[in-house]
């Protein structure tokens, strides 16, 4: 997990803003599997957008946890039942997010 300043989360937001959500989270929860499929979007996609149904009434901060523990992903925020994921690619054809975010470091 990389810790981010308020200038980098702002841009993360922006460029998250007119995303549609990539993926969802329902009853079963996050696992290492889903978190696998994730990191395997986020190679060409470094910031994703993902919505917890309202059926689930799971603690979503318990996501969050489970996201760090089990991944290099970071959550740049938690808005209701979405949560916005930044992972900076490794491929440098796909890093126009990170490269931005670098320069508000």
């Amino acid at each position: 997990m990389l810790i981010l300043t308020g200038k980098q989360k702002r841009y993360l937001r922006s460029q998250a803003n007119t995303q549609k959500a990539v993926f969802s989270v329902g009853k079963n929860g996050v696992s290492k599997t889903w978190i696998t499929e994730v990191l395997d979007t986020m190679r060409d996609k470094e910031v994703v957008k993902i919505s917890v149904q309202s059926s689930v009434a799971d603690n979503i901060d318990e996501y969050i946890e489970f996201i760090h523990a089990n991944s290099q992903i970071t959550v740049v925020q938690k808005i209701g039942k979405t949560l916005i994921l930044y992972l900076p690619s490794k491929d440098e054809k796909y890093q126009t997010v990170s490269s931005e975010v670098n320069k508000l470091a």
